[in-house]
């Protein structure tokens, strides 16, 4: 009885081991990842709801799994309330990714928390569109407040 116990215990595991993928791991620290900070300035006019959009075409990181380069364009759209973001310090947060391995869904939402906690906007949406990879772009879009529809 104990032998095949065993050996069910064992068939389980290799089960297991199986479906595991092969980026398991790859990505487990990315929440404590340490950016370079995002300054911001004084909104005069944090009465007025408006719009600002930020484009970049020249956004590189790293693919965790095989090492290589992923290019995207990256778009911000926000409405800021008390604080904008100044654009000097948001490119060299940018620029910090450019030797990092990060899939393209956690990179767009870390994208996202950092901006927030930076300017606490009244809503912002951020999208990135990747090159293609193997035949397939990505496209990734994440919004604050969150919404069932982002």
């Amino acid at each position: 009885m104990k032998n095949q116990k065993s050996k069910i215990k064992n068939q389980k595991l290799k089960i297991k081991e199986k479906k595991q993928s092969s980026y398991e791991g790859l990505q487990g620290n990315v929440r404590a990842l340490k950016t370079p900070r995002i300054e911001v300035w004084k909104n005069q006019y944090p009465d007025k709801e408006y719009a600002i959009t930020l484009d970049t075409s020249e956004f590189t990181c790293i693919c965790p799994k095989t090492g290589l380069p992923d290019f995207a364009d990256i778009r911000i759209e926000y409405s800021p309330a008390e604080y904008c973001v100044e654009l000097k310090s948001f490119k060299l947060y940018l620029l910090f990714y450019r030797d990092v391995g990060i899939f393209h869904e956690h990179l767009v939402n870390r994208i996202l928390d950092d901006f927030v906690s930076a300017c606490c906007p009244r809503w912002v949406k951020i999208s990135g569109v990747f090159n293609p990879r193997g035949g397939i772009t990505t496209s990734v879009r994440a919004q604050w407040p969150e919404s069932k529809n982002a």
